[in-house]
């Protein structure tokens, strides 16, 4: 079979932005998008942006070089993965009051827990240290696939994490906990409300599971990693590990 040229990339950024600006730039991304035939969603809200892009290097490149000329994102980099399709359907840029809401009031560009890098993490799981590997995602992407002994929660949405948060054994408050989700912008917000709540040694994983796959191939890990387009499903490969969808 012929390699993968379709380029899938994520990435986000906390940044405070104003309603004008991302009403402004909504239409004009969308259209910049469309002009180099690239599929995917942005959000943009007050808090920053979310992106899932797809298309050739040639496209997604060209897009890339658009968006960090602004001063906002110029620092911002993408996780990639590639594909023998393009993974969505269509060209969406929404506007959103949060880029992840989670129901209660947390600003990353203000706090958030220490990050920590995928090969570290590794080590650390390689030496059997004392670490709590802490999910924050839906249940059912966790049933794709999660780290060895992971605490995970019956979460539907991510806006009922606090609620688990509060049910959690208070003994772990001690405890060195890592966050974990499929790129990392949950943990964001979750590190930074677990050590509101008190909890006195938590990290997320920088770059969340995809980067932890990239960068460790998978080491510790069970299974696949959810993703939201017609892949489904990544392997520690960051190849589809369920049939493409074609579209």
């Amino acid at each position: 079979m012929s390699s993968p040229t379709i380029l899938n990339i994520s990435t986000y950024k906390f940044v405070e932005l104003t309603q004008e600006q991302i009403t402004e730039w909504r239409p004009v991304w969308k259209a910049e998008c469309i002009a180099r035939e690239l599929r995917g969603t942005i959000l943009l809200s007050p808090e920053g942006i979310n992106v899932f892009l797809a298309g050739t290097p040639d496209q997604v490149n060209s897009f890339w070089a658009y968006l960090t000329a602004i001063e906002q994102f110029a620092d911002m980099e993408y996780k990639p993965s590639y594909s023998h399709t393009v993974p969505f359907k269509r060209m969406k840029v929404k506007l959103k009051k949060e880029i992840i809401p989670m129901g209660h009031n947390i600003n990353p560009t203000l706090f958030t827990a220490p990050r920590v890098k995928p090969q570290e993490l590794k080590q650390w799981l390689d030496n059997n240290n004392d670490v709590i590997m802490l999910d924050t995602r839906n249940l059912y992407e966790v049933e794709f696939g999660t780290f060895d002994k992971a605490l995970t929660f019956d979460i539907k949405h991510f806006r009922t994490f606090p609620e688990y948060v509060a049910k959690l054994d208070p003994a772990l408050k001690n405890k060195t906990i890592v966050t974990f989700c499929t790129g990392g912008i949950r943990c964001e917000k979750a590190g930074a409300y677990m050590i509101e709540q008190g909890f006195n040694n938590v990290y997320q994983l920088d770059g969340g599971i995809l980067k932890y796959f990239e960068d460790t191939n998978g080491a510790h890990y069970n299974g696949g990693c959810f993703v939201f387009d017609d892949r489904v499903s990544l392997d520690p490969a960051l190849q589809p590990d369920m049939d493409e969808v074609s579209i």
